[in-house]
């Protein structure tokens, strides 16, 4: 496939739009994440096909835990922050916190200039609360944890993809069985939370954020790492905060004060120095660049 990065890009850019199209849903946070996650996660399911008995065991279930928890804290860290501010939090962090868990559980540990990227980036996230403004500054603090957390979630069930991967599991079987679980695993969350409601453009973005923003992106992204080296895809996947500024500001109206833009600035330069290769094993280098 001669389009690897096209196919990367296009994956990037339909994460970035999972906030802005969540706010176009009215439902709380754990509903719309439960929702979006048993449609997605039945799609790779299925895409998988028999793939998912193969690689199934007690490491993607607790990947799959990790999953549904971490689609939680997206939503409701973008609901009390704005797209933006939350977004680029949640998925700046995730490489950051990819790299303690490799270095924790893997004894892969992190060069001097990862340090300096780590540190570069929590100023920004530093800045990004600071530029929330007092009226709402309870809100943008709780807003910005839950989204520290989601990108604690996804890197451990990176790096627990990218181990099932490493031991021969075919990466759509591997996807397939965590947002499989993951989906199984919010079903109940969402009949207790009675659902999503029935306002068409309710059900309009809601079936976007589980078709597109998670079946078909994440099929678009294996696709794309099959003949794009895994920097490469690392770089083009930084689209994925880039869109959601964009359409935070642009189509939501949503205003940033000056701190809060050079705190965007630095996390940006921040997560483009921990994007370039350092060496290391491919799947965990090219998870560690996914939303």
């Amino acid at each position: 496939m001669k389009n690897g990065p096209l196919a990367v890009v296009a994956a990037a850019v339909l994460w970035g739009t999972a906030g802005t199209a969540g706010l176009l849903v009215s439902a709380d946070s754990i509903a719309l994440a439960a929702a979006r996650l048993v449609i997605g996660g039945a799609a790779l399911a299925l895409l998988a096909g028999a793939g998912v008995r193969k690689v199934a065991g007690p490491g993607l279930l607790l990947g799959a835990v990790a999953v549904a928890a971490y689609q939680l804290c997206f939503f409701a860290a973008v609901a009390r922050t704005g797209v933006t501010i939350g977004t680029v939090v949640a998925i700046g962090s995730g490489p950051v916190f990819t790299g303690l868990l490799s270095w924790l559980l893997h004894g892969r540990r992190p060069s001097r200039r990862w340090t300096l990227a780590t540190a570069a980036a929590v100023g920004g996230c530093a800045a990004l609360i600071a530029g929330g403004g007092a009226e709402a500054g309870g809100q943008v603090v709780s807003g910005v944890l839950f989204a520290l957390l989601g990108g604690l979630l996804y890197a451990f069930y990176a790096v627990t993809a990218a181990r099932a991967i490493e031991n021969g599991g075919e990466s759509n079987a591997v996807m397939g069985a965590m947002f499989g679980g993951a989906a199984v695993i919010m079903l109940p969350v969402l009949v207790v939370n009675g659902g999503i409601g029935w306002e068409p453009r309710g059900l309009v973005a809601l079936l976007y954020l589980g078709l597109g923003t998670t079946g078909l992106s994440y099929f678009l992204y294996g696709r794309g790492l099959r003949t794009t080296p895994v920097a490469t895809a690392a770089t083009l996947a930084l689209a994925e905060p880039a869109v959601a500024a964009l359409l935070g500001l642009l189509v939501l109206g949503e205003r940033l004060a000056p701190v809060s833009v050079a705190g965007l600035a630095l996390l940006a330069l921040a997560l483009v120095v921990v994007a370039l290769p350092e060496g290391g094993r491919p799947a965990v280098r090219a998870l560690e660049s996914q939303a």
